[in-house]
């Protein structure tokens, strides 16, 4: 149907690439989406070929890369957003073609996906855990495309060999934003809340959590979080990744608990939190998730302490040309500390405010993290 000729490598794609090294404590900066993300179509549109000044010249040409987002769609500031930048990159890099197509709710993945597979894609991406059924069930249909999904990997894609999982334990990194949390707070709780509850944003809850949790052990304190019971594993959802109004109702209501730091985990719904702190007038601020939100989005920039970045599209970029290159490999990729594949972004405009001794506090959880000195305990981090 379109698979180029040649055998498979066995070799595992190396998605995380020393420049996604976390910027923090002298350390190099992390990937962050650019505004372009948010200029991606609503609708499959293939783009032509790119211009002879692109490297891999007309050759390359012949290939496509394709994506379908969740619903959350292409300019959520987040997920989606760091995704797609992942395959613009390879274009630009790999001189192929690129075609995509943005879900608007959970009914049109399977439409969608089979929209790339009829547009003649040699490899597609889907974006979210949601969409692994359909990108199960399209993988095992149509053998001579790769596919890859972001956020998610199912024990029954091991007999799959067309399938990669591209998973990120944001425990790790979500336990620093928590421990940072807990040390910039004035009224001593902070907050949370989610989109849906699935393992992919329960995860960061769970780090996060447990990040307050060593910070009071390690100082004697007593921070509480709010809108996440890590023993209980319930708390506060929106029930959808689309809708900033619900974020908004559910930021409220922890600002209206004490909480002056948020911490939502719930897509283009999580700005707003951003809206509540901006109103606050100081009093309330956040952590983003998924992508550096002093970039993708950058006038909620002053209320942003950090984020709890994941290096998607580094591992999107990764795997298109491994498939580009005939060495897709189906072995799971996670990212983590170690690798560069999640932590925390840059400080930027609260640089100064964030105590020295706090930054240092933070190398040093992330190095004992690594080395298994703290153990993350969420059941929700991968594993394989």
């Amino acid at each position: 149907m379109r698979k180029l000729s040649g055998s498979r490598s066995l070799l595992v794609a190396a998605a995380a690439s020393a420049s996604i090294v976390l910027a923090l404590g002298g350390c190099a900066k992390p990937p962050s989406t650019g505004s372009g993300a948010s200029t991606a179509p609503k609708t499959a549109a293939t783009s032509g070929a790119p211009s002879s000044g692109a490297s891999g010249g007309a050759a390359n040409a012949d290939f496509k890369a394709c994506m379908v987002s969740d619903s959350g769609g292409f300019d959520d500031k987040s997920f989606n957003q760091t995704s797609y930048k992942g395959m613009i990159d390879a274009k630009k890099e790999l001189g192929i073609q690129t075609n995509q197509v943005e879900s608007n709710s959970n009914s049109d993945y399977a439409r969608n996906i089979q929209s790339m597979v009829d547009a003649k894609c040699n490899i597609i991406v889907t974006v979210g855990f949601l969409l692994s059924d359909d990108t199960l069930a399209a993988a095992k249909a149509n053998p001579d495309i790769d596919f890859a999904i972001v956020d998610n990997y199912d024990p029954k894609y091991a007999s799959v060999k067309n399938l990669k999982g591209l998973q990120f334990n944001t425990a790790q990194s979500a336990f620093l934003g928590g421990y940072l949390a807990a040390a910039m707070t004035k009224t001593g709780k902070v907050g949370t809340f989610g989109g849906q509850k699935i393992p992919t944003v329960t995860v960061y809850m769970d780090g996060y959590a447990q990040g307050v949790q060593y910070y009071n052990q390690q100082n004697h304190k007593n921070v509480k979080v709010l809108g996440w019971n890590a023993a209980k594993q319930d708390g506060d959802f929106t029930n959808d990744f689309e809708n900033p109004k619900g974020g908004l109702t559910k930021a409220n209501n922890l600002i209206s608990q004490g909480a002056d730091i948020l911490f939502p985990v719930a897509g283009p719904a999580g700005e707003g939190a951003l809206q509540a702190a901006k109103a606050s007038g100081g009093k309330v601020n956040a952590i983003w998730v998924d992508t550096d939100g002093c970039v993708s989005a950058a006038t909620y920039c002053p209320q942003i302490i950090s984020s709890v970045y994941k290096g998607m599209d580094v591992a999107v970029k990764d795997v298109i040309t491994n498939s580009k290159n005939d060495k897709f490999d189906p072995t799971p990729y996670i990212g983590t500390l170690e690798n560069g594949g999640t932590g925390l972004t840059p400080f930027h405009q609260w640089d100064s405010k964030v105590p020295g001794d706090v930054k240092t506090k933070l190398d040093q959880l992330k190095a004992d993290i690594i080395s298994g000195k703290i153990k993350i305990t969420s059941k929700a981090q991968p594993s394989s």
